[in-house]
C-alpha cells in the first residue's frame, strides 16, 4: 500500500472542514439553508431548498457562474432561459452561467432540491419575471 503526505496533496494545504447544520440551516425539520464555499475553502456553494407549497419556488434570477440544480425530493418545473424542464426526483439539470432561471414545486408533496453554485460566494442578481407581466 502506497503512502500520502496528506499535507503535500493539496497545494494550499487545506485541511478537511465540518460545518454543523446551526451553521448553515434556517430550519431543523427541513433541508433549507446556505453554505457559501468561501466558508469551508473551496470554489463551490452549496444551498438547499424544500417547501411544501404548489407553485412555490426560487423567482426569476441570475448568477455569473454555472449552476447545478438536484431534485432530492418531488417535482419542479424549472425555467432556465427560455426553455421549460419538468424535473422530478433524481433528476439533475444544469443552468448556465448569465442564464435567468426560476423554479417552482409542482407537487403533490415536498419539493427539495440541493443547489451547486460553482463559485466560493452566492452572487445572486434578482430579475423581474417576464410571465409575471
Amino acid at each position: 500500500m502506497e503512502h500520502y503526505d496528506f499535507d503535500e496533496l493539496d497545494p494550499q494545504g487545506r485541511q478537511p472542514k465540518r460545518v454543523p447544520r446551526s451553521q448553515w440551516g434556517s430550519d431543523t425539520n427541513l433541508w433549507v439553508g446556505a453554505l457559501e464555499g468561501k466558508t469551508l475553502g473551496t470554489g463551490v456553494t452549496v444551498l438547499f431548498y424544500a417547501t411544501q407549497e404548489i407553485g412555490e419556488g426560487p423567482r426569476w434570477h441570475v448568477h455569473p457562474y454555472d449552476e447545478v440544480f438536484i431534485v432530492r425530493t418531488g417535482r419542479a418545473l424549472f425555467t432556465i432561459g427560455d426553455q421549460k424542464i419538468e424535473a422530478n426526483t433524481g433528476d439533475v439539470l444544469m443552468g448556465p452561467a448569465n442564464i435567468p432561471h426560476k423554479y417552482h414545486n409542482l407537487g403533490p408533496g415536498k419539493l427539495e432540491t440541493t443547489d451547486i453554485h460553482l463559485s466560493d460566494r452566492w452572487i445572486q442578481t434578482n430579475l423581474p419575471d417576464p410571465e409575471e407581466g
